[in-house]
């Protein structure tokens, strides 16, 4: 298993294991991952199987201490010297689930979010992850404002200067 970050070669991929992770009305774009690919690369982390990838999670650096919609369409929102670190998802394909892998980025971007002196990191998530996000420390702060994709979200914070 390896883990980099993303290149804008990687969209195609990117955006085929997107589709795979999410229903259509909550899953990115292969549109949106060309902003996102552009603005904010080294905000992508990609796990690969050998040739294959298999797990990635993606998000923009802001100011703003809550996730809203907004962000997942207005990449320009990135700020690369943001205090909070997003995440907009966490994607396993459906046959490497189980395994780790998920464990293994969110575990990364924790530790690159804290090397990089950020405040936290923010997600939302359905209720029924609630718990495996808090396995990594995050709280949740009740139903988020989002409407993404018509479903409802539960926001999650990880403040770091509580993380050891």
């Amino acid at each position: 298993m390896k883990i980099r970050q993303a290149m804008i070669e990687d969209l195609k991929t990117v955006a085929a294991v997107e589709a795979r992770c999410f229903p259509e009305a909550e899953a990115a774009t292969e549109k949106d991952f060309v902003s996102r690919l552009t603005v904010y690369p080294n905000h992508f982390w990609l796990l690969y199987d050998d040739e294959r990838l298999v797990s990635f999670v993606n998000g923009m650096v802001t100011d703003e201490p809550d996730l809203s919609d907004e962000m997942y369409e207005r990449a320009e929102m990135h700020d690369e010297k943001g205090k909070w670190q997003m995440i907009f998802g966490v994607n396993t394909l459906p046959e490497y689930r189980r395994r780790g892998y998920a464990g293994l980025l969110l575990k990364q971007v924790i530790a690159d979010s804290k090397a990089q002196g950020r405040m936290g990191i923010v997600l939302t998530c359905k209720d029924k992850l609630i718990q495996y996000y808090a396995k990594f420390g995050f709280i949740n702060e009740g139903v988020s404002k989002s409407v993404h994709g018509n479903v409802v979200w539960y926001q999650m914070r990880l403040r770091l200067e509580n993380f050891v």
